[in-house]
């Protein structure tokens, strides 16, 4: 049995294009895999915000497998047990939010690594990642095909960047403009230029070190704006806003037609 290959991880490493992303939050096997055969390059399973446990997030992992698509998961927090949970069910590519210092993001690389890199737990015989010890070599070759993403948003984490970025098996640097506007004073206003002008800055300093940038961006024109920057990886939607987005527009339309026809 071959050991699974890191698609994301190497595309992210030879820059091969700008990878777009949407973030999937109904907590569904089935949602997630609808949305794994629609063309994007990733989805990000939430384990922060959406309603996931280790079980839904194991589900969804399932249902994605067979798709030609990166699945990426957030976690809740910073906590090793569940790093190495989410990391023994499958995930090779986590996302960790609210990452505010050199210090945390070297304490995040140990818990995503097996000894001496690392204090990942052995336990690959019960571990889906290893096949269950079906993959040789599976705790040998592990750290490799382990991509880390750390979400930088909040003001903190900016004035922290560069030592964040300095920290050796931090594979990509992920914006999150919405936190980070709430940090700055300016909640619910992710789109105020002194927010986006944080962003670019940001973006431009991690590009500059030649770390992966990654950032979330809901419109396209500033989606756009930012992937201008060297921007590798971004996430352009929600599956939740999409159907909330998508009924309201349906129902809207109905009523016209139907108000045209009375």
């Amino acid at each position: 049995m071959e050991f699974p290959q890191n698609v994301f991880k190497r595309r992210l490493i030879e820059n091969d294009g700008l990878l777009l992303g949407l973030f999937v939050g109904l907590g569904g096997a089935t949602s997630a895999e609808l949305l794994a055969g629609t063309g994007y390059d990733w989805l990000l399973i939430d384990g922060e915000h959406g309603p996931n446990d280790l079980r839904s997030i194991l589900d969804q992992l399932r249902a994605v497998a067979a798709q030609p698509v990166s699945p990426v998961v957030r976690v809740v927090d910073h906590d090793p047990a569940k790093i190495k949970q989410l990391l023994d069910i499958g995930a090779q590519t986590l996302l960790v939010p609210m990452v505010e210092s050199a210090e945390q993001a070297r304490a995040l690389v140990r818990a995503t690594r097996y000894p001496p890199e690392g204090i990942r737990g052995v336990g690959s015989a019960l571990a889906r990642a290893a096949q269950w010890n079906g993959i040789p070599n599976y705790l040998q070759q592990a750290n490799a095909q382990i991509c880390l993403i750390l979400q930088v948003e909040s003001q903190a984490g900016v004035d922290a960047l560069d030592d964040i970025l300095a920290v050796d098996g931090v594979d990509a640097v992920f914006i999150g403009p919405s936190d980070l506007a709430a940090s700055m004073g300016y909640l619910g206003q992710s789109g105020h230029p002194e927010v986006k002008a944080a962003v670019d800055a940001a973006l431009a300093r991690i590009t500059h070190h030649g770390v992966a940038a990654g950032v979330f961006a809901l419109d396209p024109n500033t989606a756009r704006a930012y992937c201008a920057h060297g921007v590798r990886f971004a996430a352009i939607g929600v599956d939740t806003v999409l159907l909330r987005q998508g009924a309201v527009r349906l129902l809207a339309q109905f009523k016209v037609a139907q108000d045209d026809q009375t």
